[in-house]
């Protein structure tokens, strides 16, 4: 904590430096810890009284309140409601459940108040529609825009997912002259990789006049984005943290396939290593195995998650609940990380009754009513008949691919006290205020698309902070159910570890670029949106850190000895060099197009992971990684997982903890494993290859082959022979020829050195630290001065260029025709569906065809089964693959990374083609879920978006004058919207 005299200071020294940054205060607030700080722009020279208003580091409100409250505010929310009161943006840090939302509420009725309007933003459609009806109930004048809702636009108060603002602020939205404030629920979310952008871009347009309120679970730099702020908008920021809980929690571990809980963190805080140890010598030591995994992480030969009944008996979760039940710690909340699993949790409890008779007869009632939107037969759905009898009992499931009005009842019911038992999903741990009495991790990892982690402790404290109902329980209690041993700061880390940082997934889209050409004004560009984004921010703060690094290096550099130094240091400078040109080399041979083919069993690789150099290995195997879809980690070759025995140090199979290569050294005892490597860590491919015994469980087939590496190192003491690119792999292009021949020329001259023979002398190993040192002082150096803004500036560059080649802008960069088009749409791949617009593909299909083919750009679970094709939709289907293909290359020729092949995979998911064809031709509800495995609620979430996507393709067409296309994609829109897939949400 900085006392006040330390903040004062930093204070009069930025206003006398020459950068214009914002400065911060800092002040802590009475009891239970709450933090209050101020980023302040430069000159700022506030205008309230302070008799009323308190000063810009300790705001305190003296006047009339905009709302009252039936409770005593919480620290916390008196210092938030009094900076609203300033008339100064915020933002509000605290854990789920700690009150952020009357914070909100105040913001409103202040609007109200002062005759203003406000704009509330919630992330998922989902959210908007709850957060609507409970503002509805308060507050009366408040309108929804959703894509696929919109109820009273005229509203004093209107609620909208992001998306929304975001087009109004490119469309010049009258509305936004009359709005006040803009308060963004869950800006934590911004970290999110596919649409975080979408709430950069809006912050960054949003008029300076508007002044915004930010909602967010706790975070680790909540100055530094307060600081973003007060930069873009010459305004003062205020952040309000609080990690007070007003429900404490316990925290127990219970062992797989054990019988009791351990308390591990009490309701102190305080981690009870004693407890933690008693835990893990109940796990029974594992037998060596060859810890083979599969390409998703999850060891081999392990049994459902939860399970461990053995035979007949009850599962761990089962185990669980009743204890709870008898215990009477319910409600209860159940995470798992798979919807099915939630699924056959809730199943498995069918002994379990939590309601009594009378409990039974309401939910029965609600039930009935909830489903009178729907029509007949879609109530007689196996999903819907089902759920009733679970229900009674007071147990239900809640994940994404549930109905979405069983998925509403079910919150519902929750609110109510109905349900006592709830098997969900991550999801349900955001948005509304729904605590419980216990919380349950059915496991301690989660597979995030990329591999199978530990749960991050930002994620662990979102979810356990819906344990402890506020007013009603004296403790929350978090139970974690642990399938392995596990270290004891991994726990620790994830239970009382830091909150994440927030960090910028900022990128240019073709939709922002195309959207900031075509705005008349011109007070925003491309460059300027980069310049500003928060991406940039953090990279320039992050500046001073390499400053210092440099100067400390230098100053080493300086003591060590200065003679002969010229002869070293050139040497040296050609090993690095040698290294950084193999590495961007290497970087060129590990695409899967050229490298897959020479990954054959038996081939020896050298494996590097960031700093760890896990020497030479041999592939086993080489498997494509099924969860990796669109974005950057696909088009890097992270798409595939080679399984590679490795030396790793012995032990680790048995603690459950990560591989760790064993060092080459005297006495070092490791055992061979197959470890899942991803495709960019292989550092070299060596010609040799070896034989690889067909079971690799045994451990002497393993250290066998152990034995054949260390044999053959003995025969190449200057290493294994590699593949040579152009000869061996016959790789052409010009950029390969050129990087292998600059290297060979390097390694003739390294051992033409007269340094190359005297290498151990000690006089020359303290020159190679020299040359090290300035080596890496000139790489941050140039690190320094290539920035980010540089390399946004090149991608700007290059999209621009993709974007004259296909005709949506001239020459001069002035927006054509096809660019109005691709203005409107930012649903799907707005390049690819304005290509088909413009090329006559959807002239020769009827409205059928058209939704069906328009459903390839809405994203969806991927389908386990081959998509067949019904023949009306196979010539549409080649003719988008085709176009998509044509689009990538242009992509690759204006020098945008991009792999054409995994572009068209990920971008066209033709997965609900047929369904969406059969539904807009009139078939049932009942009849569509049969043709495929998908959830049916992730098929009408589908719908839906592509109910807004034909919409936005409508006024695209209608902005170019198409009016046939026009009224074909409404004509296709009209055919999706009935039954089932759109009944109206209960909350509205």
């Amino acid at each position: 904590m900085e006392d006040s005299e330390t903040m004062g200071k930093r204070k009069v020294a930025a206003e006398n430096s020459d950068k214009q940054e914002p400065t911060t205060k800092r002040r802590n607030s009475q009891k239970r810890a709450c933090v209050h700080e101020v980023a302040v722009p430069n000159n700022f020279t506030p205008t309230k009284d302070e008799p009323i208003h308190g000063t810009l580091d300790n705001p305190v409100f003296n006047g009339d309140m905009a709302k009252t409250y039936p409770f005593q505010l919480d620290p916390f929310q008196s210092v938030s409601v009094a900076c609203l009161e300033r008339n100064e943006s915020i933002l509000v840090s605290a854990h789920t459940s700690a009150g952020k939302t009357a914070v909100a509420e105040y913001a409103i009725a202040m609007a109200f108040r002062d005759k203003q309007r406000v704009i509330y933003t919630s992330p998922l459609k989902a959210l908007s529609n709850q957060k609507y009806r409970e503002l509805q109930q308060e507050f009366q004048d408040v309108g929804l825009m959703t894509g696929d809702v919109t109820i009273s636009p005229n509203a004093s108060c209107l609620v909208m997912t992001t998306e929304i603002l975001r087009a109004m602020l490119y469309r010049g939205s009258e509305v936004l002259k009359e709005v006040a404030w803009v308060i963004f629920d869950e800006i934590h979310y911004m970290k999110d990789r596919e649409r975080g952008v979408v709430w950069e871009e809006s912050i960054i347009f949003l008029p300076p006049a508007i002044k915004m309120v930010f909602l967010s679970a706790t975070m680790s730099n909540a100055t530094e984005f307060a600081e973003w702020i007060c930069f873009l908008h010459k305004q003062p920021c205020h952040v309000v943290y609080t990690d007070f809980r007003p429900t404490p929690l316990q925290h127990y571990a219970f062992p797989m396939g054990g019988s009791g809980l351990y308390l591990v963190v009490d309701d102190n805080e305080q981690f009870r290593e004693d407890n933690f140890v008693k835990m893990q010598g109940t796990f029974p030591k594992p037998k060596s195995h060859d810890g083979k995994k599969s390409a998703n992480g999850k060891s081999g030969g392990r049994g459902p998650k939860g399970g461990g009944g053995g035979a007949g008996g009850d599962s761990d979760v089962y185990k669980i609940v009743k204890m709870i039940m008898e215990r009477q710690f319910q409600p209860v909340i159940i995470f798992s990380f798979s919807r099915r699993e939630c699924e056959q949790h809730a199943l498995s409890m069918s002994k379990l009754d939590f309601n009594t008779d009378e409990e039974k007869e309401v939910v029965e009632q609600v039930f009935n009513n909830g489903i009178q939107c729907l029509n007949e037969e879609d109530r007689s759905l196996p999903a819907i008949e089902l759920m009733l009898p679970l229900l009674q009992r007071g147990i239900a499931v809640h994940h994404s691919g549930l109905l979405p009005v069983i998925k509403e009842l079910v919150e519902l019911l929750f609110q109510e006290g109905l349900v006592k038992a709830l098997f969900a999903t991550e999801t349900f741990a955001m948005g509304l205020n729904m605590p419980a009495k216990t919380v349950v991790f059915t496991s301690v990892k989660k597979w995030d698309g990329d591999s199978h982690r530990y749960i991050g402790s930002g994620e662990y404290i979102q979810m356990s902070g819906r344990a402890g109902r506020r007013g009603k329980d004296e403790r929350g209690i978090c139970i974690i159910m642990i399938d392995e041993q596990m270290e004891m700061n991994t726990l620790r880390d994830m239970m009382l570890g830091k909150p994440a940082p927030l960090l910028s997934t900022f990128r240019l889209s073709y939709y922002t670029i195309l959207n900031l050409l075509s705005r008349a004004e011109g007070q925003f560009t491309a460059e300027h949106v980069i310049k500003h984004s928060f991406h940039q921010f953090q990279y320039e703060k992050a500046l001073p850190d390499i400053e210092n690094k440099v100067s400390k290096l230098e100053e080493e550099a300086a003591i060590l000895d200065a003679s002969g130094e010229a002869e070293v240091a050139e040497y040296h400078r050609l090993k690095l060099d040698i290294a950084q040109f193999e590495k961007k080399l290497m970087s060129e041979i590990i695409r899967p197009e050229r490298v897959l083919c020479f990954l054959d069993t038996g081939r020896l690789v050298k494996i590097r992971e960031g700093g760890t150099d896990w020497g030479w290995g041999v592939v086993v195997n080489v498997v494509k990684n099924p969860s990796v879809g669109t974005g950057s980690a696909s088009s890097h070759g992270s798409g595939y997982i080679v399984d590679t025995l490795l030396h790793c140090s012995t032990g680790f199979s048995e603690t459950g903890a990560k591989p760790k290569p064993c060092p080459p050294r005297p006495g070092e005892k490791g055992e061979m494993h197959v470890v899942p490597v991803q495709l960019p860590l292989i550092s070299a491919l060596s010609r040799l290859r070896i034989s690889v015994p067909s079971n690799l469980r045994p451990l002497e087939a393993r250290q066998s082959i152990l034995l054949a590496v260390q044999e053959l190192s003995s025969r190449f003491p200057l290493g294994f022979p590699k593949l040579h690119p152009v000869k061996d792999m016959n790789l052409q292009d010009t950029e390969i020829v050129d990087l292998v021949s600059r290297i060979e020329e390097i390694e003739q001259k390294l051992l033409a050195h007269p340094r190359h023979k005297s290498q151990d002398d000690q006089q020359i190993k303290s020159f190679e630290r020299k040359a090290e040192v300035n080596y890496e002082v000139q790489q941050l150096k140039s690190k320094m001065r290539d920035s980010q803004l540089q390399k946004f500036r090149d991608e700007l560059r290059n999209r621009s260029r993709v974007l004259k080649k296909l005709g949506h802008i001239d020459a001069d960069g002035v927006v054509q025709v096809k660019g109005r088009a691709a203005c409107l749409i930012d649903t799907g791949d707005e390049l690819l569906v304005t290509e088909l617009m413009f090329n006559g593909t959807f002239n020769d299909l009827d409205h059928h065809q058209v939704a069906a083919l328009a459903s390839c750009f809405i994203p969806v679970d991927k389908s386990n089964e081959q998509v067949n094709l019904r023949n009306e939709l196979t010539k549409p289907l080649q003719q988008l693959q085709d176009s998509a293909r044509k689009i990538a290359e242009i992509q690759h020729e204006c020098k945008l990374e991009i792999n054409v092949e995994e572009y068209v995979e990920s971008t066209i998911r033709p997965f609900l083609m047929d369904v969406i064809y059969s539904w807009s031709k009139g078939a049932t509800f009942a009849e569509i879920i049969q043709m495929t495995d998908i959830f049916e609620g992730s098929i009408i979430r589908s719908a839906r978006r592509l109910d807004e996507f034909l919409n936005q393709l409508r006024a695209a067409a209608e902005a170019v004058g198409e009016s046939s296309l026009e009224s074909k994609f409404a004509a296709a829109s009209e055919s999706l919207r009935r039954g089932i897939m759109f009944a109206n949400s209960l909350y509205l």
